[in-house]
C-alpha cells in the first residue's frame, strides 16, 4: 500500500501589522491576541530624563527650564514637554516600565500632551 504523499510546503496566515514605534517597526498582532510585553526603550529613556530634569530643578542646581536646557543642549520647548511625563498617573508610569502599556502609548503621543487628572490619562492613554 502506497501513503498519502504530504505536501513539501504548508502555508499559514497569521494577521498582523507592522507600525512604527520610537523610530522602529514592530508587529501589531490583532485584538485578542495575547499580549507580549512590549519594553519601549525611547519611551523609558524620556520617563528616566524627565524624573532626572525634575530633581535637579527641584534641588536648586538649576534655577530655571532655559538655564537646565541649555547645559543639556536642548530647547526647552522640548524639555518642558518631556518634563510633562512626570505628571503621569503612577500605574501608567508602572506599566510603561514594565512593558504592558497599551500600543496607544507612545513617546510622540504624549508630547503631544494629555490629560493632567490621573482619571482622564486612564480614559485616553488605557
Amino acid at each position: 500500500m502506497k501513503s498519502a504523499a504530504t505536501p513539501d510546503t504548508i502555508t499559514i496566515h497569521v494577521p498582523f501589522r507592522i507600525v512604527k514605534r520610537g523610530g522602529r517597526k514592530e508587529v501589531q498582532l490583532p485584538d485578542g491576541a495575547p499580549v507580549q510585553r512590549r519594553i519601549d526603550s525611547t519611551l523609558i529613556k524620556a520617563l528616566a530624563r524627565a524624573f532626572r530634569w525634575k530633581r535637579m530643578l527641584e534641588s536648586g542646581e538649576f534655577t530655571t527650564i532655559n538655564e537646565l536646557a541649555e547645559r543639556e543642549g536642548i530647547a526647552p520647548s522640548y524639555m518642558t514637554r518631556v518634563m510633562r511625563l512626570t505628571l503621569l498617573a503612577p500605574d501608567i508610569v508602572e506599566a510603561i516600565l514594565d512593558g504592558t502599556q497599551g500600543p496607544e502609548v507612545t513617546l510622540a503621543r504624549l508630547l503631544k500632551g494629555f490629560p493632567v487628572e490621573w482619571e482622564g490619562q486612564r480614559v485616553r492613554l488605557c
